[in-house]
């Protein structure tokens, strides 16, 4: 398995290397341009910042507005955070490039429809586009290679996650950036079968799946938030609809709080309340359909 943790060529290097160009925008935030886009480090209206991307804007750097980028390409924590940010994607894009990957027209029948266009990787590794999603095709002996605890029979892997078992099989076809990826989505749907192919103990932290195991065990017996709306009927106040360990089946139990909106911050396995200091609620619901 490639290792999470790889080096990355420096800011400064790339911007030789690839032609990635930084300057400052003139509502004075962060930009830059890697080949025909440019990219941005945006401020949201509580203070965090994220990458935002302008596509085929020829103007430069120190012209473009906030107006001319649009989309979330996830948060970011500073400017050297942005600078990283474009370092890795330079880096991706010249390994990419070397990789020589081919596009090819396809009408071959995929679990997800007609494709409608393939890149090949290598000779019998082939990721095809549909018009609702993709994945990745393996000739018979390719798949052969892929460790029977992540092995699918009929060959196919979606695009979604699956395609990690391509890319931790055939880590020679996949850029850095990709390979690093992989790993961690291995890591976070499969934890069990990474700990045995690569004779590890994942920590707290190393995987969400591991992480939520150990979130429901701790909380199987206390009642955690499926459902939440703010309240109507009581000004500064959430009310939600818990279940004990977050069962959502319709023959679990149900029951309503109010919980203060300051104190109410969703973490990524849920809200677990707190009897000691969020009442049971039994009047009127802000819930459309609740009764009352």
């Amino acid at each position: 398995m490639t290792n999470s943790a790889q080096s990355h060529p420096s800011a400064s290097q790339l911007t030789v290397m690839s032609g990635v160009e930084f300057g400052t925008s003139a509502e004075g935030f962060p930009v830059a341009r890697l080949n025909d886009t440019a990219y941005a480090m945006l401020t949201s209206r509580n203070g965090t910042h994220h990458l935002a991307a302008a596509w085929l804007v020829r103007r430069p750097l120190h012209e473009l507005a906030r107006g001319d980028f649009y989309g979330f390409h996830g948060a970011l924590a500073d400017e050297p955070a942005f600078r990283a940010k474009m370092a890795e994607k330079a880096e991706h894009i010249l390994e990419k490039n070397a990789l020589g990957r081919r596009e090819i027209h396809s009408r071959a029948h995929t679990p997800w429809g007609p494709s409608q266009g393939a890149t090949v990787f290598a000779e019998g590794i082939v990721c095809h586009s549909t018009a609702g999603h993709g994945g990745f095709h393996l000739a018979d002996d390719r798949n052969a290679r892929v460790d029977g605890r992540l092995r699918n029979a009929n060959s196919w892997y979606e695009e979604d996650v699956e395609w990690a078992i391509v890319a931790i099989t055939f880590p020679e076809l996949f850029t850095s950036f990709e390979r690093r990826c992989a790993d961690q989505t291995v890591k976070d749907s499969w934890p069990d079968e990474f700990e045995t192919i690569a004779g590890t103990v994942l920590e707290p932290g190393q995987s969400h799946e591991k992480d939520r195991r150990a979130f429901q065990s701790r909380h199987a017996g206390d009642w955690i938030v499926i459902s939440a709306i703010r309240s109507d009927h009581h000004d500064g106040f959430v009310e939600v609809v818990a279940t004990l360990g977050s069962t959502r089946d319709h023959a679990a139990e149900e029951r309503r709080f109010l919980v203060p909106s300051a104190e109410y911050t969703v973490g990524p396995f849920g809200f677990v309340i707190d009897p000691a200091r969020h009442d049971v609620y039994d009047g009127p619901s802000s819930f459309i359909g609740w009764g009352r």
